[in-house]
């Protein structure tokens, strides 16, 4: 008796067979494309603008743009700092140092301790800006002041920023003259 009650009931409270219940079954909540869809209407938070690292690491550069540049004029400071970072190596556009920089400025602006080392280090380099040394030492010693360890050690180094980058990299910052 009690096994019928209870598939009477089921059945009672079960929707009819091919009733349209308004929902999504197994919705495309956490994919890289979903993020990137709701980048683009501009819907982005902490979890979304996260994707944008795991597009970069795919390749998937120009989403990854998208994603971060929605952030970024949201205000999410580490995605300002992406921007740099692909600016810098031409990931989804060309490679720009000036835009790169300005990333960078604009995250330290926000008040982000790694955008106080990196726009330190564009003026001391004068990459995508007019060098500055006295300007860049007082970015750098902000980040150190932070607790930031790459800038406690271009501190310790003298302001030395071969400290700071893989000599892979040095023919970035060299000033061309032609």
């Amino acid at each position: 008796m009690r096994t019928a009650i209870v598939f009477a009931t089921a059945l009672l409270c079960s929707p009819a067979v091919g009733e349209d219940l308004g929902g999504e079954l197994n919705p495309d909540e956490m994919s890289l494309s979903r993020s990137f869809d709701l980048a683009k209407r501009g819907k982005v938070g902490m979890v979304v603008c996260s994707q944008g690292y795991l597009m970069t690491k795919k390749g998937d550069h120009r989403e990854a743009r998208a994603l971060f540049e929605a952030c970024a004029k949201q205000g999410f400071v580490g995605t300002m700092t992406w921007m740099s970072y692909m600016d810098t190596n031409g990931f989804g556009a060309e490679v720009d140092a000036e835009r790169a920089a300005e990333w960078d400025r604009k995250a330290s602006q926000a008040g982000d301790p790694i955008g106080d080392l990196n726009h330190g280090l564009n003026l001391l380099r004068g990459h995508g800006v007019e060098r500055d040394i006295e300007l860049a030492k007082k970015f750098i010693d902000r980040a150190a002041d932070s607790g930031v360890q790459e800038a406690v050690e271009l501190q310790k180094s003298g302001y030395d920023w071969n400290v700071a980058t893989p000599d892979a990299d040095n023919w970035r910052y060299e000033k061309r003259i032609y």
